[in-house]
């Protein structure tokens, strides 16, 4: 799924917040320091990671791309 933004590059945090997977930067944090997200394929445990266009993002057994 496309999830689009409107700057350079968006925070992993209020990535995972639109798209809607988590409630809160808390629930986003718990996520990475628990090794549950992925990042263009490989295990990403800081949430304030900067996302670029073309990234991919992997939670729950679901892909995202920063469109």
């Amino acid at each position: 799924m496309e999830i689009t933004i409107s700057g350079d590059f968006i925070k992993l945090d209020a990535f995972l917040k639109l798209t809607g997977e988590v409630e809160s930067g808390g629930q986003a944090k718990l996520l990475c320091q628990n090794g549950e997200v992925s990042v263009n394929g490989e295990r990403c445990l800081q949430r304030g990671r900067k996302l670029h266009r073309g990234d991919t993002v992997t939670l729950f057994a679901k892909t995202f791309t920063v469109a």
